[in-house]
């Protein structure tokens, strides 16, 4: 279970403090897929980095299946059992795909293994698993191969920054299915999406908004997604576009 208490998190602005994340007290507990939603600048993303350890927290705690995690790195909370999905993917020149799925997984996995990961996103595994994680690499592919990656992990809570953005159509419907497939998979593990989109709001457990920074509401989806599709500036609309500022 992730617990968070009285999470806050300011920036220096030009010499003023600037406040991105106020006061947030939340769980996440086992076996659940949360989507975290809200307006643009609510706080989302920074709250996926403090939780997966790449910012740190200007007050409050972070715990991990009892244990706080609030001043562990990124590595370490990795180690632990907590993924992180980039919103934009990192390249790495000079490891192939099949290297960077066998480090994610920790594991000597076999070309097949690597390559089912692959074709569960949606790439032509015989295309991809030599390839190197560079440029060469659009930023759609390096997503994929990167959510590939996580899902060869197998974290006991995995967090995915908007993991729709950058992909085209196809690629998303795809998305959505393997979602879909590890929500019907977890048992002890939980996912979170930082995610506008409703397709994705429609498979969650328990969607939590954002909003200016604070936690505005979190419930079960039959609770929560009905208000959110009555607010135009909460959600897209239903040709998927993206939410407005």
């Amino acid at each position: 279970m992730l617990k968070i208490e009285n999470l806050s998190f300011h920036v220096d602005d030009n010499g003023k403090e600037k406040e991105i994340l106020r006061d947030i007290t939340l769980e996440i507990p086992d076996g659940k897929l949360f989507v975290i939603t809200g307006p643009n600048g609510g706080g989302k993303s920074t709250l996926a980095k403090l939780i997966a350890g790449i910012e740190k927290p200007s007050s409050g705690k972070i715990y991990f299946n009892g244990e706080d995690v609030t001043d562990k790195s990124i590595t370490e909370r990795a180690k632990m059992g907590i993924g992180f999905a980039f919103q934009q993917p990192v390249r790495f020149k000079g490891i192939r795909v099949r290297d960077l799925i066998r480090l994610a997984a920790g594991r000597d996995l076999s070309i097949a293994q690597a390559c089912g990961y692959l074709s569960r996103v949606g790439l032509c595994a015989k295309d991809y698993i030599d390839r190197e994680v560079n440029a060469s690499l659009s930023g759609g592919e390096l997503k994929r191969i990167e959510i590939a990656s996580v899902l060869a992990r197998k974290s006991l809570l995995t967090v995915f920054d908007e993991p729709e953005a950058g992909i085209d159509l196809w690629s998303f419907n795809n998305l959505i299915e393997v979602f879909r497939a590890q929500r019907e998979e977890i048992s002890n593990r939980s996912i979170m999406i930082i995610s506008h989109q409703e397709r994705i709001l429609n498979i969650a457990d328990e969607i939590i908004v954002l909003e200016n920074g604070s936690l505005k509401q979190q419930g079960r989806k039959e609770t929560v997604l009905p208000d959110l599709i009555g607010t135009p500036s909460a959600v897209p609309n239903c040709q998927g576009n993206p939410m407005p500022d």
